[in-house]
């Protein structure tokens, strides 16, 4: 299993930039949007979907890295509030 994450990971850098971008930003943008609707609907996931578009988006757009970390920050302050 771990062989085939190597290649896959290494293969995926060989795609030309604008089909990573465009893949990255369908899955992610997709990931992100069933994460908000599962957290108004109980069928769907949210928090785990959110989390996983947030995580997949900052491997091609700037931006989404900046709000992961801010999200990262925002998150460890509310539970170092809660469990200390």
């Amino acid at each position: 299993m771990r062989s085939a994450w190597v290649w896959t990971k290494s293969n995926w850098r060989r795609l030309p930039h604008p089909l990573r971008w465009v893949v990255v930003a369908s899955v992610g943008g997709t990931l992100v949007c069933l994460g908000i609707l599962g957290l108004v609907l109980p069928v769907i996931p949210g928090v785990p979907l959110l989390i996983a578009g947030l995580a997949l988006l900052p491997t091609e757009f700037a931006w989404a890295e900046v709000l992961l970390n801010h999200t990262k920050k925002g998150v460890s302050q509310t539970f170092s509030k809660f469990w200390k």
